[in-house]
């Protein structure tokens, strides 16, 4: 992907840190396997144990929202 776009593909968290949104995860189209807070993919490529924490991660974060 070629020429990323603050507030489309990316943004700076409050600790300015680097986060890829969803739309940016969409446009590349698989899971890496880092545990991206805005993975759409499930966290597929991410190892059991960890994926795990992750998806409960994400659905606290969804049920509160």
């Amino acid at each position: 992907m070629n020429g990323l776009i603050e507030g489309i593909h990316f943004y700076y968290n409050k600790e300015g840190l680097f986060v890829f949104t969803e739309q940016y995860h969409l446009e590349k189209g698989y899971c890496c396997g880092n545990g991206c807070l805005h993975c759409p993919f499930n966290y597929e490529n991410v190892n059991e144990a960890y994926r795990e924490q992750l998806l409960k991660d994400k659905q606290a974060r969804e049920s509160s929202s």
